[in-house]
């Protein structure tokens, strides 16, 4: 299969191989998503496919309602047919097999882009997330960003992090190029101790939310358990996030014009 070399043609890649069943509820078959990954060999990716599900049990989450086994009948020549493996996947299961294949392949950092925007926009409707200004989608991001960001901090406290901004800084160093928070803030004209988070569009967000998300997923699946390895498994996530961004060819880096004022406008009308 041709490599594509843009983000679009990816995401176009991974809506074409979608299936819609009978009650309306979308899937992907892995035989198909394993040929879009560029694994040729079923028995390597179905190793990936075992991890991500391993993952999913860790996260007391129901492996059985995101891999769910299928069993095809195909062709092998002369009339004859034998049954084939394949599972009927969820968006989350695309997911997490993202986040558990070969880092070596552009696509999968793509993939891991792709599916984990995705999968949060699947906490409104498809049809509610499209339809809202980018003011509304950068309040709801905003919002899953807060959570977010929570959620990390209670996983980097029990990985032994004290040093909280240095924590954080390591991370927007590794997406911004170098950048620390007090930079970003910088660069965007902000004043002294306004939030650069308020100051993203919704895109920007997004990036930052995956950051996040899968910073705490590699502190407790690397079990790590001091700051100094926290830290920098925090600008290791942070690189290859901004990696996948130019692999894209997205600036998020750009000056956000929005102020905290208008910021705190939009969260009154909600």
């Amino acid at each position: 299969m041709k490599e594509l070399d843009n983000k679009e043609n990816y995401n176009k890649t991974f809506e074409d191989i979608k299936h819609i069943d009978e009650n309306e509820i979308e899937f992907w078959y892995a035989r198909e998503l394993q040929s879009v990954l560029n694994y040729k060999e079923w028995r390597k990716f179905e190793n990936v496919i075992n991890k991500a599900k391993e993952s999913c049990k860790n996260s007391d989450i129901s492996v059985f309602d995101h891999f769910v086994d299928v069993d095809k009948m195909v062709q092998i020549g002369s009339g004859a047919e034998r049954k084939q493996k394949d599972y009927k996947l969820t968006r989350y299961a695309c997911y997490l097999i993202a986040q558990n294949g070969d880092t070596r392949k552009k696509v999968i950092a793509l993939a891991q882009t792709y599916f984990a925007i995705q999968t949060r926009k699947q906490e409104i409707s498809e049809k509610e997330y499209s339809s809202l200004t980018e003011d509304e989608k950068r309040f709801y991001q905003r919002n899953l960003t807060k959570k977010g960001n929570y959620s990390l901090n209670q996983t980097a406290k029990n990985a032994g992090v004290k040093n909280f901004d240095k924590f954080h800084n390591a991370g927007y160093k590794g997406l911004y190029n170098g950048e620390t928070a007090d930079d970003i803030a910088k660069r965007k004209g902000l004043r002294y101790r306004e939030d650069i988070l308020d100051n993203m569009g919704s895109e920007e967000l997004a990036a930052n939310l995956f950051r996040i998300t899968q910073t705490e997923s590699r502190l407790k699946r690397d079990k790590v358990d001091t700051e100094k390895k926290a830290c920098d498994t925090h600008n290791k996530i942070g690189k290859i996030v901004r990696k996948a961004i130019k692999q894209a060819g997205r600036n998020y880096a750009r000056r956000i014009a929005y102020t905290k004022k208008e910021f705190k406008t939009i969260r009154k009308r909600k």
